[in-house]
C-alpha cells in the first residue's frame, strides 16, 4: 500500500470544489490518512518548487499558491500514486479529458484544482514536507 500527497489548491477551494475532489478520492478506493488547512509559505514553496526556481514564472506560482490556504491530505491505497494521476488527468487541464478532475475542474496548467505526488520517492518527500510527526494515522480501508 503506497501513500501520496494531495494539496488541494487555491482554485479548487476558490471554486468550492474540495468536497467534490475528496469524493472522488474516497470513490476510488483512497484511504485519507491525514488532512489539514494551510496557509503556504515562500519557504516551504521554494522547496516544493525548487525545480522551477529557476523559471521565469516562478514568480506567479508562488503567488498563486500563497493566494490562499490549501488543504493537504496524505492518501494511501494499492498503486495510489499512478492511480490518482489517472484520475487527476494531464497536469495542463486544457489537455484533461472531461471525467477526469482536471477535465472537470480544472482551466489551465496552475490552476488545475491538485497537486498530486508524481513517484514514491517524491511521495516521500512531500510527506515529510507537508506532515509533521503524528499527522498520519493508519486506517483500514472500508
Amino acid at each position: 500500500m503506497e501513500t501520496t500527497v494531495i494539496l488541494l489548491k487555491p482554485d479548487c477551494l476558490a471554486a468550492a470544489k474540495a468536497g467534490e475532489v475528496i469524493g472522488r478520492f474516497e470513490a476510488a478506493g483512497f484511504v485519507i490518512r491525514g488532512c489539514k488547512m494551510m496557509q503556504l509559505t515562500s519557504d516551504l514553496l521554494r522547496e516544493h518548487y525548487s525545480h522551477l526556481l529557476q523559471l521565469p514564472f516562478y514568480p506567479e506560482i508562488e503567488g498563486f499558491m500563497m493566494s490562499r490556504p490549501v488543504i493537504a491530505m496524505a492518501i494511501a491505497g494499492d498503486n495510489v500514486i499512478e492511480r490518482v494521476r489517472d484520475l487527476l488527468g494531464p497536469t495542463n487541464s486544457t489537455k484533461a479529458p472531461k471525467g477526469t478532475i482536471r477535465g472537470d475542474l480544472g482551466k489551465d496548467v496552475m490552476h488545475n484544482v491538485v497537486h498530486a505526488s508524481d513517484g514514491l520517492e517524491t511521495a516521500a518527500a512531500e510527506l515529510k514536507r507537508f506532515f509533521a510527526d503524528g499527522e498520519l494515522f493508519d486506517i483500514p480501508a472500508g
